[in-house]
């Protein structure tokens, strides 16, 4: 089954910040603020059991997060 995400990305239109499914065309919703738009997408990600993914204002991908099945968990390097 693939992996669902959630992408935080700059709206360069209106400015501020668009929380947006992966492949969709519309935002979720909007924000004037990174900060709003990571806490409300972060909880949406728990919700759809997706990953959270946030882009710089460059676009380029910063700290992802996962709240579901990973495909390819970290191996456990502790035994």
């Amino acid at each position: 089954m693939p992996r669902k995400e959630r992408h935080i990305v700059p709206n360069k239109d209106r400015g501020g910040w668009d929380s947006k499914r992966e492949n969709a065309d519309r935002a979720s919703r909007h924000f004037e603020t990174k900060k709003e738009a990571m806490d409300w997408s972060r909880e949406k990600a728990k919700q759809e059991k997706s990953e959270l993914i946030p882009h710089r204002k460059d676009g380029k991908i910063q700290n992802p997060d996962s709240f579901g099945k990973d495909p390819n968990p970290p191996k456990d390097k502790k035994r």
